[in-house]
């Protein structure tokens, strides 16, 4: 499996090099010296002109780019003002019954009553003996006797 993955980065190292040669001939073609002074004039007016060219393309998209970059910084800021400034506006509490909530969401089509209440179930306290107990006024004077043999407990 290593052999096979090192193969292939081989081999889009040799397409990357392949791209890189053709691209440098295009826009760079094999520069011929001439012997003489006006052929090689002409030779510099010609590269000068090049480059010219060349400047103002890198000028026109460094320019581009700086106006790009500029108009992001500038939603940037916005955002984080917007986000900073806008308040939450604080809900009222609307006391509404089921009916009044369907009746406004449906229209008047609504005409089934909800009574939520009576579908609950009705559970029925039982009282504990114990707990009638431990309500009657009497009952905390006959336990004395028991929490003050408690406290002699804790006491030694």
């Amino acid at each position: 499996m290593l052999v096979v993955a090192n193969n292939l980065l081989e081999a889009e190292a040799n397409v990357k090099a392949g791209e890189r040669e053709k691209f440098l001939a295009e826009k760079c073609p094999p520069l011929d010296l001439p012997y003489s002074r006006d052929e090689l004039l002409e030779l510099c007016k010609k590269l000068h002109e090049q480059i010219d060219i060349s400047e103002e393309e890198r000028y026109s998209i460094e320019f581009k780019l700086n106006m790009v970059l500029n108009e992001v910084r500038d939603l940037n800021i916005k955002i984080v003002d917007l986000r900073g400034k806008f308040k939450r506006p604080r809900l009222k509490k609307v006391r509404m019954s089921a009916d009044a909530m369907l009746k406004a969401l449906l229209g008047s089509k609504h005409t089934v009553n909800m009574d939520l209440r009576a579908n609950l179930k009705q559970v029925k306290k039982e009282v504990k003996e114990e707990d009638k107990q431990l309500r009657d006024v009497g009952d905390w004077r006959k336990n004395i006797e028991d929490k003050s043999d408690r406290k002699k407990m804790f006491d030694s």
